[in-house]
């Protein structure tokens, strides 16, 4: 009998393709991910039942079809340690959609893209299987919550190909910088409308729909669309200061914006210029103290490809 295999035995490589859907041989030295809360669906698609007539009652049999992977994890939050160098996570935000600016010495902006998007590929290995998604694009969304470790959970679907066993690569992540936990002294600025709050928790959603399009003569991964949201619980403030609700009824656009780290380095931005209020839907009773939940919809200026930016300082 084989040994079992250690579910915790897990390594996981991202690499940009330079020509879509092919290999470009990630390597444990150059892309290795640190990543946590990984799943993976290693065969999605659908069971097409072939309907065939038979002179007895029974199942019948399918072929799969509309074959494609899916991996999602966790990488926690944090720069690459010098500004203007992009962080490790760069390619999962690239494959998500966004375009990476470097000025050289000074910061790293992610921003989204409508066209020529890049893609992925992911090597995954649990104990000596090991996985492959080519061709593979995804979305995300950023948590950061107080006296958390930020994150930012991705989600990516790649085309299928089928699991072998092969050595595991021996990712280096040393690249990878230690995260701030999200606290006043950490994350020294969030406001809404040029307000500043107190901030319970923040998500930015990048809202991308991803879809498989496998055609004859064309098999890709395809970002579609894309729905930015962010939702955050703050602490209630008067009126006078911050009204939801007017802002919510006048469809007035306010800009959102958070800042946490404090280091050059290690210091992530978050702007979002243009913000739809949404209808506040209740309040919240957090020890004794009133707060809102409040939802906002970063929408593009007439420019385009603005409605947020992720930057790296």
């Amino acid at each position: 009998m084989p040994e079992p295999i250690r579910y915790r035995l897990m390594v996981l490589l991202a690499k940009i393709e330079t020509e879509y859907a092919t290999d470009p041989t990630p390597s444990g030295a150059a892309n290795g991910i640190l990543a946590k809360n990984v799943e993976i669906s290693p065969m999605e698609g659908e069971d097409v039942s072939r309907e065939l007539i038979q002179a007895f009652l029974g199942a019948q049999a399918t072929v799969p079809t509309g074959l494609r992977m899916v991996l999602s994890f966790d990488t926690e939050l944090a720069g690459s340690g010098a500004a203007g160098t992009a962080p490790k996570w760069g390619p999962l935000a690239r494959g998500a959609g966004m375009a990476e600016t470097i000025v050289a010495d000074t910061s790293v902006a992610y921003t989204p893209v409508s066209e020529e998007m890049e893609s992925l590929t992911l090597w995954f290995w649990i104990g000596s299987t090991k996985h492959v998604l080519t061709g593979a694009r995804g979305s995300g969304e950023v948590t950061v919550n107080a006296q958390g470790i930020p994150f930012i959970r991705w989600t990516f679907t790649g085309l299928w190909n089928a699991p072998g066993e092969a050595t595991r690569a021996t990712p280096i992540l040393t690249g990878f910088q230690k995260p701030l936990v999200a606290s006043k002294t950490n994350t020294p600025t969030f406001t809404v409308n040029s307000v500043p709050l107190v901030l319970r928790s923040y998500s930015l959603k990048f809202g991308n729909q991803v879809e498989p399009r496998l055609l004859i003569g064309r098999e890709s991964v395809e970002i579609v669309d894309r729905a930015e949201a962010i939702d955050v619980v703050v602490e209630a403030v008067p009126l006078t200061t911050l009204d939801p609700f007017t802002l919510a009824n006048a469809q007035t656009l306010v800009p959102v914006a958070l800042v946490h780290g404090t280091v050059a380095g290690n210091i992530i931005s978050f702007t979002a210029a243009t913000c739809q209020m949404k209808r506040p839907t209740g309040y919240q009773n957090n020890q004794g103290t009133l707060e809102w939940p409040l939802a906002l919809s970063p929408l593009p200026t007439s420019a385009g490809n603005d409605q947020y930016a992720i930057t790296l300082t």
